[in-house]
């Protein structure tokens, strides 16, 4: 029988192994640095996170990030997984369940996740519990060889210029400069792409901005090992003068994967999934944002 209990004091080697296990017949891959970042960016705790062990061994579990969302407290689904091997045997809900009376013990007003839009059983699983889909979210992928209309410079980055031929600056700006510039964002980023999440995850990740006449115009961030794009975004009126295409250009230079990802796209908004059509970056999948009051 399974023993579910909090993952304080666990070692890493231990989570890493449960995460392997029940992704194991997934057509997908970690390795244990890409799963470090990514628990850390999204705020894990594992004093709230809780798992279902069986002879000291993790066959399901639930990672809880703990932060900030919409001004309140909230628990984010940073992964859940069960291996093969324990499926069917509903300990996923009953993981969840343990973790709630400590959840709101610690003042967790909220109950944050994403679900896929295509996985119908979990959706009505969360809509039974409460649940209640907030907002719809895109992901885009594409393999960089794939992606087009990309700016190519020989030199440096003061070569490019917008379409009325002023020079576009490109380089490297601090976290709390990207803070600064949020606003230029025509939405607000899911949990894993949050102001929060890159200041979390800093250290994994690189920050650019783009200045014409030394004014900021725009920003990147992006994660050179896992190609992922966690904000990339113009100021209106530089908008559609090849800002957004220099920012694109200068972060695909500096990613160590042969693919690009920009992940939970707010569906209600035009404007970067237009510009991601324009460079052949299509949409991949579809997700719902889901919450549950505490």
């Amino acid at each position: 029988m399974p023993l579910i209990r909090n993952l304080k004091n666990t070692d890493f080697d231990t989570l890493f192994a449960g995460f392997e296990r029940a992704f194991a017949d997934y057509e997908i891959s970690f390795n244990k640095d890409e799963v470090r970042a990514m628990l850390k960016r999204r705020g894990f705790d594992d004093h709230l996170s809780f798992a279902a062990f069986v002879d000291n061994e993790i066959v399901s579990f639930t990672f809880n990030g703990i932060g900030q969302f919409n001004g309140l407290k909230t628990a984010y689904d940073t992964g859940t997984g069960t291996a093969q091997d324990y499926r069917g045997r509903h300990l996923a809900g009953q993981i969840f369940s343990t973790a709630l009376p400590f959840l709101k013990e610690d003042g967790v007003e909220q109950y944050l996740l994403e679900v896929l839009q295509n996985n119908l059983s979990a959706i009505k699983v969360y809509r039974d519990m409460g649940f209640e889909v907030t907002r719809e979210l895109n992901c885009y992928r594409r393999k960089i060889s794939e992606i087009t209309n990309l700016t190519r410079r020989e030199a440096t980055s003061t070569d490019l210029k917008t379409k009325n031929s002023l020079p576009i600056e490109i380089k490297p700006i601090t976290v709390e400069s990207v803070r600064e510039l949020c606003h230029f964002n025509d939405f607000q980023p899911s949990w894993q792409n949050s102001i929060e999440s890159i200041e979390r995850g800093r250290e994994g990740l690189h920050c650019l901005g783009a200045f014409i006449n030394r004014e900021p115009s725009g920003y990147c961030v992006y994660d050179p090992m896992t190609g992922d794009i966690a904000q990339l975004a113009v100021k209106p009126e530089y908008r559609r003068q090849g800002v957004g295409t220099a920012l694109l250009s200068c972060a695909i230079e500096g990613l160590e994967t042969d693919a690009v990802k920009i992940l939970n796209v707010d569906a209600a908004d035009v404007t970067l999934p237009a510009f991601l059509q324009s460079k052949n970056i299509p949409l991949s999948t579809k997700q719902f944002e889901m919450i549950l009051p505490l």
